[in-house]
Parts: structure tokens; sequence; C-alpha cells
């Protein structure tokens, strides 16, 4: 399996990210900077957590608008696997490959602390290694991870399983506790938890390596 990392001004977390998939789940991963006009081929593709073009306008916005999303969509639209983590779930809600949006956290402030999860649906290619652990440590670390969307689109996100990962705590106050969704064909995952940053006990938590053992077993 091939992967490539998306790199924007303004992404901190994408070494964290190459050095994860290396480890865990990819042959080879590209970085790719967000000017590029054209994938190489790649089985996943990885939009990394930071602060793309400094969150100025909104978190995600103008990033949403590189070239490089345009070949981003065609793999989607494939059925290539794609990733975004905290800022790049909000690049993916910004270019309506995900629906809703992240907004402010409630209370205003920005949050570093260890999130408790639950895996709402262990039927996904970036969920199915926690099949017998309902639930999981991952760290967050973010400023707008406020999930919100109409009562619509949270309904269906309920009804037909797009709900991946849910906090036990909701620090942010996204509505439903949401903390990681998919689109509908289940092929594209946003999730604001940085599973990159849980997969190796000498630093901490390792929550996050079934996330990357998922999509090992997805794509071999």
């Amino acid at each position: 399996m091939n992967a490539a990392v998306i790199v924007f001004p303004g992404s901190n977390c994408d070494r964290d990210a190459v050095c994860a998939l290396r480890d865990h789940t990819a042959q080879k991963v590209y970085r790719v900077w967000h000017r590029e006009t054209a994938l190489p081929r790649v089985d996943l593709v990885v939009l990394p957590g930071g602060f793309s073009y400094g969150d100025y306008l909104r978190s995600g916005a103008i990033a949403a608008r590189s070239p490089i999303m345009a070949s981003i969509k065609a793999h989607a639209d494939r059925g290539g696997l794609v990733v975004g983590i905290c800022n790049g779930f909000q690049v993916l809600t910004e270019a309506h490959l995900l629906p809703g949006a992240l907004m402010r956290n409630a209370g205003l402030k920005f949050l570093c602390k260890s999130a408790k999860l639950r895996v709402e649906n262990t039927q996904t290619a970036f969920t199915r290694a926690y099949a017998d652990q309902a639930q999981t440590d991952i760290p967050i670390a973010h400023h707008d991870g406020n999930y919100c969307a109409d009562e619509d689109t949270l309904k269906r996100l309920e009804d037909e399983g797009q709900i991946t990962f849910r906090y036990l705590d909701n620090p942010n106050g996204s509505a439903h506790d949401i903390a990681g969704i998919t689109n509908r064909a289940g092929n594209v995952l946003g999730m604001m938890p940085h599973p990159e940053r849980a997969i190796d006990p000498l630093t901490g938590e390792t929550g996050g390596l079934g996330f990357f053992r998922s999509l090992a077993g997805a794509l071999t």
C-alpha cells in the first residue's frame, strides 16, 4: 500500500503522519505539497493536522481551495481512502468531502489533552481493528473542533452509521459528541483526535494503533 500526506503552509503534523504510516501501514509514503495538481499512485491520502494558512478566514477554508484538492476529490470519487486529521478534518468539510463544519470550541479555549472516545462503528476501513475494543484514548489539540451540522444531517449521520468516533466527555461541545465521521460511501474519514500521536508506549498512549492497523488490514 502506498500513501500520500498532503503538506499545506502551516501543517505541523505531516512528519508525524508520515512516520506513523511508514511504521504501521504503508510501504511507501509520499509528502505532497499542496500546490501540486496530481497525486502519485496511492491507495490512501492523509490531510494532517496543523494550522493551514494560519487558520485565516476559517480553519481549512483556504487550504480547501488548493490545487491538489481536485485530485483528492477524484481519488475519493474512485473509492480511494482519504483521511483528514484535526485541521485535515476542517479542510475536508470546507471542501465538501464531508458534511458539517468545525466551529470554535465551547468555552473558546484551545484544548490539548487526552480524549476518551467510544468507537461507534467498527465496520469501516478505519476502525475494524477496534472490533474488540469499545473505547480508546487519543489526544486532541485544537481550537476549532466543535462539530456542527443541521438536524437532518445529524440524523443521517446517526441513521447511516457514519459516526465513527464519539467523545465520552465532549470537551469541545460537538453535536452528538461527534469526534469523527465518514462520508456515505465510507471511504473518507474526518476526525479531530490525533491517532498518529498515540502509537508508542514510550511516549504515552497507544490508542491510535487500532486506527493504523485498520488501514493496514483494509489495504492488504
